[in-house]
């Protein structure tokens, strides 16, 4: 048994794709037609960390309530972390690619840890080894 995907509810798929692949450095595993269930039409879209097993599908705010959603699927909270192996230079290249980091960089017992937020606005940990 696996975690396969989590969903982020964003305002639009090239924004989400472009910020995920480039600003984060995902892999875009898929991006294929759908349809809604009633037949309108959207996109299947799913990136993954280099070398992860467990994706994130990228699903555009369909409604009212949804679009309400987008940058607080956890209620302010951090819901998200990424680990890296060299946090000093993913840090770097976040920042140089316009990642907003809510804190500094820290050490806690558990690691290195910033905060920061994805394009819908979302609150994520990025973590490294202490």
């Amino acid at each position: 048994m696996r975690l396969d995907l989590i969903t982020i509810v964003v305002d639009d798929y090239d924004d989400a794709i472009a910020f995920f692949t480039g600003a984060l450095g995902f892999d875009l595993v898929e991006d294929s037609p759908s349809r809604t269930d009633d037949g309108r039409p959207k996109r299947w879209v799913v990136v993954r960390p280099p070398g992860g097993r467990t994706g994130v599908l990228l699903a555009r705010a369909d409604g009212p309530r949804q679009a309400a959603a987008v940058g607080n699927q956890v209620a302010g909270r951090v819901g998200f972390f990424l680990r890296v192996e060299d946090f000093d230079a993913a840090h770097e290249r976040m920042t140089a690619a316009g990642v907003e980091f809510a804190t500094l960089p820290r050490t806690e017992p558990y690691g290195r840890v910033a905060v920061f937020f994805d394009i819908a606005g979302n609150r994520w940990d990025l973590l490294g080894p202490a």
